[in-house]
C-alpha cells in the first residue's frame, strides 16, 4: 500500500514536467549576436555595430574547425547592391572581425536602426551557405565603444 502511494504521489507531482522540453537542452546563442554553422566553418556571436544606422561594423569569430584553410565569403544588400568581403580562416584557427585590433568589415550607404535585424549570408566553397539575421546595436554600452565604426572620410554619396 505504501508503495503504490508512493508511486501515485510520485507520477502526480512530476506529471506536468514529464514531457516538457528541458531548457537546457535547447541550443541558442549566449550573447547579444548570433551564430550559424556552414561546413567547417562556426559563425559565432556576430553583430553589427552602429553609431547612425549608416555605417554597421560586423563583429564576429568565424571558427575553422575542419584542418584546411577556408576562404569565407561575407555578403550583405549595401548601398550599391549585393556587396562581399572574403575572409581567408587557416584551419583549425578563429578569425576575428570588426574588433579595433582586427580586420574590420564595414558596410556603408544603409539605413539600419539600432534595435533590428539586418541579413548577412555566409558561404565557402561548395557549401551551402546560412544567411542570419544579425542584430544592430549601438556604442551606447560600454563593451561596444569601441566597435562603433569611425565616421567616413572623404565625399559621401549625395555630396
Amino acid at each position: 500500500m505504501t508503495t503504490a502511494l508512493a508511486a501515485a504521489l510520485m507520477v502526480g507531482t512530476s506529471g506536468c514536467t514529464f514531457g516538457a522540453a528541458i531548457a537546457t537542452n535547447i541550443p541558442y546563442s549566449p550573447s547579444d549576436g548570433t551564430g550559424t554553422v556552414v561546413g567547417d566553418i562556426a559563425v559565432r556571436n556576430a553583430l553589427l555595430i552602429t553609431d547612425d544606422g549608416d555605417r554597421l561594423n560586423l563583429v564576429v569569430s568565424l571558427v575553422n574547425r575542419g584542418e584546411a584553410d577556408r576562404a569565407v565569403t561575407v555578403q550583405w544588400e549595401g548601398a550599391s547592391g549585393r556587396e562581399s568581403e572574403r575572409i581567408l580562416v587557416d584551419g583549425n584557427d578563429t578569425a576575428q572581425l570588426g574588433g579595433p585590433d582586427e580586420p574590420q568589415i564595414i558596410i556603408e550607404g544603409v539605413d539600419v536602426t539600432p534595435g533590428s535585424l539586418y541579413p548577412v549570408f555566409f558561404q565557402y566553397g561548395d557549401e551551402p551557405g546560412s544567411e542570419l539575421q544579425v542584430p544592430v546595436l549601438d556604442g551606447t554600452l560600454p563593451e561596444y565603444e569601441l566597435y562603433v565604426p569611425e565616421p567616413a572620410t572623404g565625399p559621401q554619396p549625395g555630396d
